[in-house]
């Protein structure tokens, strides 16, 4: 992230969503999407106008020759998190899905933000690639069936994750020489796959806990222990750049196995009934 778009994202939060400089007066918001290589999270603000329910954002760059970074990663992975100043002063936090439009819409669509805005027909003819709109759509959690959907997935990425654990554990008791290679190749898959599940389920955390106050503090708690999971992760990754001895990395490993499979346990104790109104068993 550049010292700008840092700059710019305290100044935003720190100010209900209003900033100065070359955005002052500008319908700005926060986009976080999870990197398509590293799983992690990336935040960026992007210039947005509202079109009924949805929020439409420009793949603009500024009319540079390539896409921005925020764009491939949506078109990997369509969840994001949107952040928006409000009225009274604060910034609201929300989970959407992105959608990139096409043919006529998306010229149209195009076409009418460049009349809005002289900037973006600099945008436009600044360059020979044609500048994707998307469309932002808030996540509705009043729907059962999403409820249902999202308790689904969330065992599915659970039971993923506890697969790719198994493969780091046989990668921890291969022979020293297969060890970093065997190792750093699943711990890319891993951490990448990690990260992104953490980053889009504390944007949805915000919406659950709207729906079902009686979960705040069981969420609060997940929350806490995604940061220092990551951190845990982070030092494993440390780890397995220094070149440390397998018993060292077996110790950082346990940890973290442990640590994650109680963060599982208690996830799918507490959030899957609520979901879906019975009960099941963790892992199944």
């Amino acid at each position: 992230m550049s010292d700008f778009n840092q700059r710019v994202i305290e100044e935003f939060r720190a100010n209900g969503g209003r900033v100065g400089g070359m955005f002052e007066g500008a319908a700005l918001l926060l986009l976080t999407t999870t990197g398509a290589r590293s799983g992690r999270a990336h935040t960026t603000p992007a210039v947005y106008v509202r079109d009924g329910a949805r929020l439409l954002v420009f793949a603009s760059n500024a009319g540079a020759p390539k896409h921005p970074a925020w764009f491939h990663n949506l078109r990997a992975d369509p969840h994001v998190t949107v952040e928006l100043g409000t009225p009274g002063g604060t910034v609201e936090r929300f989970a959407a899905t992105s959608v990139v439009t096409e043919g006529e819409e998306r010229d149209r669509l195009y076409a009418e933000q460049a009349a809005r805005d002289p900037a973006f027909a600099a945008y436009r003819a600044a360059t020979d690639r044609t500048i994707p709109v998307v469309a932002l759509h808030r996540l509705d959690l009043a729907d059962p069936a999403r409820h249902r959907a999202i308790a689904d997935h969330l065992v599915t990425v659970h039971n993923e994750l506890r697969a790719e654990l198994t493969a780091l554990r046989a990668g921890l008791e291969s022979p020293a020489p297969e060890l970093g290679r065997q190792l750093a190749r699943h711990c890319l898959t891993f951490c990448g796959a990690l990260h992104s599940h953490h980053h889009n389920e504390d944007s949805v955390f915000d919406l659950l806990e709207r729906q079902f106050p009686e979960l705040a503090d069981a969420l609060e708690r997940m929350r806490e222990e995604h940061r220092a999971v990551a951190g845990t992760v982070d030092e494993l990754e440390a780890l397995l750049g220094s070149g440390a001895d397998p018993e060292t990395l077996r110790a950082e490993f346990d940890g973290l196995a442990t640590r994650l499979e109680e963060h599982f346990a208690h996830e799918e104790a507490r959030l899957i009934p609520a979901l879906t109104h019975s009960r099941v068993a963790p892992g199944s």
